[in-house]
């Protein structure tokens, strides 16, 4: 219990109860069901991403290309829509498609060796430029309703499908981050991939898999996006990378590699959640908002650093 009281998390906990009682003091409609509803909807996209980045960042490695992926497959879905074609075979390819995408990335970074920051950088431009071409300056709409009821009506009560596919893939991905061999190689790997690769991990399959799944969640991501707001443009999901960094930075993964708990990155995705809401329910301004979450992911790099200096320091 002590160890608790003095872990990260703990740190969270106390934060996430300090920004809630600020919220509720200021902005009183804050608790009603409907808000509390719309802190988890009009960035349900982000959280789900956030899920895998979190295994990604773990292991010692960075996709800034998730929510290119996610722009594109949204665009994907509306052009072929646009055509004709039955939306749910629309589906399967757009989620074939960003298997395919996240495939492309571990090549390049497990097979050519070329650094993840370096491929997925390059990935975050091309993709979106593919996503600009598709549709260029057009907005497609037209879904069909049962698509649009995909993230928008409540599946129980008020929540949507998108919802439980974050609830699952947060259980999915915990046990296998925490209680699996799978997991445990996440970590070593993490850690120092080089000495996990001479004592016979298998490096590259792990990371292969671990952009695969986050090429096809972006994906999946990317048809709820569609699904909520019932259109695509150019620039959907513009921009998503900062606070999907920010919620696993936040959560307590080192930007390292080989640290980090997926307790952790829920508890900083509810402070990341219930920021944005506040502050919109305040009436500030999303590019302050932006700035907030900006001086977020800079503090979650420099304090868990800060702290294991002084740790070290000390002992």
């Amino acid at each position: 219990m002590s160890k608790f009281l003095r872990s990260w998390e703990s740190l969270l906990i106390l934060i996430l109860g300090i920004t809630t009682a600020v919220n509720i003091s200021l902005a009183p409609e804050f608790l009603t069901l409907q808000n509390q509803v719309n802190l988890f909807q009009l960035s349900i996209e982000k959280i789900i991403i956030a899920t895998i980045m979190t295994l990604i960042i773990i292991n010692g490695e960075i996709d800034l290309s998730v929510a290119s992926i996610m722009g594109l497959s949204a665009c994907t879905f509306g052009t072929i829509i646009d055509v004709g074609m039955p939306a749910s075979l629309a589906i399967l390819l757009c989620l074939g498609l960003g298997i395919m995408l996240g495939a492309i990335n571990a090549f390049w970074i497990t097979i050519i060796g070329i650094p993840s920051l370096v491929v997925t950088l390059a990935s975050l431009i091309g993709y979106r430029g593919f996503a600009r071409v598709l549709l260029e300056d057009r907005g497609i709409t037209g879904f069909p309703d049962w698509f649009i009821a995909l993230g928008r009506d409540g599946l129980i009560g008020s929540l949507p499908l998108s919802f439980f596919a974050f609830a699952l893939l947060v259980a999915t991905l915990s046990i296998v981050l925490h209680r699996t061999g799978f997991g445990r190689e996440v970590f070593t790997i993490g850690n120092s991939a080089e000495v996990a690769h001479y004592s016979g991990l298998r490096v590259a399959r792990v990371k292969s898999i671990l952009f695969i799944l986050s090429g096809g969640i972006s994906a999946m991501a990317g048809l709820f996006y569609a699904a909520r707001l019932a259109s695509v443009r150019g620039d959907a999901a513009f921009g998503f990378e900062l606070d999907i960094i920010t919620m696993v930075l936040l959560g307590g993964v080192s930007i390292f590699g080989g640290k980090g708990s997926m307790l952790g990155v829920v508890l900083s995705i509810l402070i990341v959640l219930n920021l944005r809401n506040g502050m919109a329910l305040m009436n500030i301004t999303g590019h302050i908002q932006t700035a907030v979450i900006g001086i977020l992911l800079i503090a979650s790099v420099l304090i868990p650093n800060m702290l294991e200096r002084l740790r070290s320091v000390s002992t």
